[in-house]
């Protein structure tokens, strides 16, 4: 047995919400429109058949003249023909419409999702991103091309077909239209509470997608640690909750469906009495008390009709209100006004007076970064050293814009990055994450996603910058893959191991060939010897390209001209390796620490350098007043 649910205040606004949808079905109107009046046409031989029945009654079959019967009998066939006919022209010219303002809102969705900026993504979840994309969207183009359309044309036909009524009887059309009333208060006190349940409903469904989502790509995590089971309950209890709203929907939605055929019953048997008597005293011939019946027949349809239509426009209203929720987002980091392309620079990267914190940052809490300044050089490769939390990746997503500054400003090649357009900008700042992250395409098109420059991706020029980059990332196991490089790897490259998709996200950053590299700890799942291999590569490739680099451990250190310590999202110390060694007790402790756990679980490493650092930590003792 399901559990009353709880229902959000009624939101107004109806039509006014549904109206949103306009501006993507513009184009399309005229035909939405031609359909409706093709939907009238056919309501119209519908409601003919019962004026050719009255003829019929009150002429051949009260004369006798049974000459004249196989002619009426031969106009209602042609009449039911010519209604079948139209429904059928009806639903052909609303399926291209509906199909059409299916798809324009599934781009404007997904173009807008693509231009939010990152923390509208951390924000969200992405079950309930693609529920908006995918079930609101149906939702609304099956209002579109069916319930909108019927809804119009069903509601004139009932309203005409009253009017019909009122011809043949006054009196008895309105028994009929007084015993019908009551539709309208259960109609009402229906639109209230299914339009809550819809939207409940909608967002049960958003979460069950979250949770496939999160399992598909955490199945590997699940099976280690043997939480399959833990999942499929939490997976459990969300279907079953949009199971139990799925019933309350169609229980409320059959109790208006039960009102809505049963009182326009009670109504013809009301007027059905009515009728015989008036006929009987002669206020009513045979023929038209048999029309008036048959017109009501003709109207049950629509009658009927009209709770699973207006269900079908409250569902389209929830929906649309659901995908408006995304849609109506601002876009915070956009171009500015007059932005303009620079040309290709040299590659300095100066922070001054950086300052970020989250939108969502409790007042009276410091900021993230509170106060960065920070020069680098062109071609200098300059490495970022902190303790876990101490702002490092929050760092290497600035530039690019990933998060937009909220004090200070970051200049590239002396023009504030806010200044330039995205895409220039982009262009000439590569990142690769430790969390790399594959496409579901060819090798090929991975690692050369960044060069949308590149006419022909097979070409020769393509082709040379996919086997240097390749090359500097130690990526040549690509080559053993079924296909080589047109191989597919899969969704977010999955099939292939943490180390391998790492080397081609480090592969990807250098094949776009920016003036800015910035590396978030790439190497973090290589072994000892590729490391060192992919390490070696790479200072030729830093050597002319300026890099901001996250370290994790020492190895990474060394390939940096300088090294910056963070703290609590301030700079505390700037110079070379050696120089903060010597004279940074702070940065001797965050040293120490990264070594320390780059070998715990490599106690095989022999690196020279990683030796010297240590001999000189313990020489300088370490400073207890930093987390380790």
């Amino acid at each position: 047995m399901t559990q009353p649910v709880s229902l959000p205040p009624e939101q107004p606004g109806v039509f006014r919400s549904l109206a949103r949808v306009l501006p993507y079905a513009k184009a399309d109107l005229p035909r939405l429109g031609l359909g409706m009046l093709i939907a009238l046409i056919s309501s119209g031989f519908a409601l003919a058949i019962p004026l050719t029945l009255e003829a019929l009654v009150d002429g051949p079959l009260r004369t006798g003249n049974t000459s004249l019967v196989w002619g009426a009998a031969g106009l209602v066939a042609l009449l039911g023909l010519l209604e079948a006919l139209f429904v059928y022209l009806r639903r052909i010219t609303v399926l291209t419409p509906g199909t059409r303002i299916d798809a324009k809102l599934r781009t404007a969705i997904y173009r807008h999702v693509q231009d939010l900026p990152v923390s509208f993504h951390d924000a969200w979840q992405s079950g309930q991103l693609l529920s908006r994309a995918q079930t609101d969207v149906s939702l609304v183009r099956r209002w579109m091309s069916f319930g909108l359309v019927l809804l119009v044309s069903n509601s004139i036909t009932i309203v005409l077909g009253v009017a019909i009524l009122f011809t043949w009887s006054p009196l008895l059309a309105g028994v009929f239209t007084l015993c019908s009333v009551p539709m309208l208060v259960f109609g009402s006190r229906f639109r209230s509470q299914f339009s809550g349940l819809s939207r409940i409903t909608q967002d049960q469904w958003g979460d069950v997608a979250t949770s496939v989502e999160e399992s598909v790509h955490g199945i590997r995590i699940l099976k280690s640690f043997g939480r399959g089971p833990d999942a499929l309950a939490r997976f459990t209890t969300r279907a079953s909750r949009g199971r139990d709203l799925e019933i309350e929907k169609g229980s409320t939605l059959a109790t208006l469906g039960f009102w809505l055929g049963w009182i326009p019953d009670f109504a013809l048997a009301s007027c059905l009495a009515l009728g015989v008597w008036l006929a009987s005293v002669g206020e009513l011939t045979t023929g038209e008390l048999f029309a008036f019946f048959a017109t009501a027949a003709v109207l049950a349809g629509p009658i009927a009709s009209i709770a699973f239509l207006l269900a079908l426009t409250l569902e389209a209203r929830s929906g649309l209100d659901r995908i408006f929720e995304v849609m109506d987002v601002t876009n915070t980091i956009v171009d500015s006004v007059g932005a303009i392309a620079a040309t290709k620079g040299r590659g300095s990267l100066v922070f001054e007076d950086v300052h970020f914190r989250h939108a969502d940052t409790e007042p009276g809490r410091p900021d993230l970064i509170n106060g960065i300044n920070l020069e680098i050089q062109p071609g200098e490769t300059m490495a970022l050293v902190g303790v876990t939390g101490s702002g490092k990746t929050t760092v290497t997503a600035l530039p690019a814009r990933l998060y937009d500054v909220t004090g200070g400003r970051i200049l590239l090649d002396g023009v504030d990055v806010r200044d330039m357009p995205l895409i220039s900008l982009r262009e000439r700042i590569a990142l690769a994450f430790e969390d790399a992250t594959l496409f579901s395409a060819s090798v090929r098109e991975n690692v050369l996603f960044g060069r949308h420059d590149l006419p022909d991706l097979h070409g020769l020029e393509a082709q040379a910058i996919l086997t240097q980059a390749l090359e500097v990332a130690e990526a040549g196991f690509v080559y053993d893959l079924p296909d080589g490089v047109e191989t597919i790897i899969g969704e977010q490259g999955l099939s292939l191991s943490g180390g391998q998709r790492q080397r081609l996200a480090l592969a990807r950053a250098i094949a776009a060939g920016p003036e800015v590299l910035v590396l978030d700890d790439p190497l973090s799942a290589l072994d000892v010897a590729t490391e060192a291999r992919v390490e070696s590569a790479l200072r030729k490739v830093l050597a002319t390209t300026t890099a901001l680099v996250v370290a994790h451990r020492p190895s990474t250190v060394m390939l940096a001209d300088r090294v910056a310590l963070l703290k609590k999202g301030r700079i505390v110390a700037v110079g070379t390796h050696t120089e903060l060694l010597e004279s940074s007790p702070a940065y001797r402790s965050v040293i120490s620490s990264l070594a320390d756990t780059d070998q715990s679980p490599r106690e095989d490493r022999d690196i020279t350098d990683s030796t010297v650092e240590l001999e000189i930590i313990e020489s300088g003792g370490l400073d207890d007043e930093v987390s380790r």
